[in-house]
């Protein structure tokens, strides 16, 4: 049977099934009926829901995180990113971390106030947040939705300092916010460049920007005095990894500072995924990938235990680190940046309160 969904035409998605999520008690099956319908198919249209959150600043304790809280504006991805670690978050929404992660999407609008009250809270320590870590903030709904925008507005105006992850050209839009919280050392970027083949990022990241206009993001984010970090992430062996060395100096050319790489991770509903779409688009060298992989995770396709699971162990992670050491040496470019500032955080004063007489 085929593993595509027969009751849509999935082009410009990069999931290739939609199976049900590990928290569901039934499976659904697409079956063939034996009638030949590829002409009158339906496109696999995206749908977005509006959630209220009663919180919206997640915390975490992860040892090789370098944040310990994120927030993000959406829920599910539109640049359906088919090596997405994000996709198994999807099954807590009972939906499928397939192609319902890529096209049943979830927007909160009152994020923002939410966000302002948090900070607002007497018992809130100012630390850094991370935007980008789970879902892209910038992916084509912000557009229309614009939660982004108004949840930087809210940093913004009480100092606070804001790490953002994205492959997304909307990025540019904000820069009119983002350039003066960078005076005030308050905001970095990293933009992800998993590879410089324009047909390949198409195949894997199906609406994100292509990587030349990723690297135009670089440029214009640095022109506006924005820190910017170039991401090689994730880098997948046999496949992305070859790239690694000329994605960095693209980046660096481009006007970033910083650089870091990931490895492939493969959690939970993401490693079936990630197979299918190897069998699909490059089975000649899908065994040789996974190989290589279990190899670095003790011949599992993923070990999540802190400080292997962002890059495995052995002989070929070990490779890895070492050319990504040198290209930055040679490069100029470094693997940390500098803190931003928490000293300049002024609690926001919520509407209806008390101001002080300080």
């Amino acid at each position: 049977m085929d593993r595509e969904e027969n009751m849509y035409r999935i082009k410009g998605r990069a999931a290739v099934s939609n199976d049900a999520g590990r928290f569901e008690r039934h499976a659904r099956e697409a079956v063939d009926d034996g009638w030949q319908r590829d002409d009158d198919l339906p496109v696999l249209r995206t749908q977005t829901r509006i959630e209220t959150p009663r919180s919206f600043i997640t915390y975490n304790r992860s040892p090789d995180l370098p944040f310990d809280r994120s927030i993000n504006p959406y829920r599910g991805c539109e640049h359906g990113c088919v090596y997405c670690f994000a996709r198994p978050s999807h099954a807590y929404l009972g939906l499928s971390p397939g192609l319902d992660f890529e096209t049943q999407l979830i927007a909160r609008p009152d994020a923002p106030t939410v966000l302002q009250r948090e900070l607002a809270a007497k018992r809130y320590k100012v630390a850094p947040i991370a935007i980008g870590t789970n879902t892209d903030p910038y992916q084509p709904i912000e557009k229309q939705h614009g939660i982004m925008r108004d949840c930087l507005k809210v940093l913004s105006d009480a100092a606070h300092p804001v790490a953002i992850v994205t492959k997304g050209s909307l990025i540019e839009r904000d820069i009119d916010i983002l350039a003066p919280m960078a005076q005030r050392g308050l905001v970095r970027v990293g933009i992800s460049v998993t590879s410089l083949d324009a047909k390949l990022s198409r195949l894997m990241e199906p609406r994100a920007p292509a990587p030349v206009r990723r690297l135009v993001m670089i440029r214009r984010l640095a022109e506006a005095g924005i820190p910017v970090r170039i991401m090689a992430s994730p880098m997948i062996p046999a496949l992305t990894d070859p790239e690694l060395e000329a994605i960095l100096a693209a980046g660096k050319d481009a006007g970033a500072r910083t650089a870091s790489w990931i490895m492939l991770r493969l959690p939970q509903e993401v490693s079936p995924l990630v197979q299918e779409w190897l069998a699909l688009h490059y089975p000649d060298r899908a065994a040789r990938i996974m190989s290589r992989l279990r190899e670095m995770h003790g011949g599992k396709e993923y070990d999540a235990t802190w400080h292997r699971r962002m890059r495995g162990e052995g002989p070929y992670a070990d490779m890895v680190a070492q050319r990504f050491a040198l290209a930055i040496k040679r490069l100029g470019l470094k693997s940390n940046a500098p803190p931003m500032r928490c000293d300049l955080f002024r609690a926001p004063v919520l509407p209806g309160a008390q101001l002080s007489l300080l």
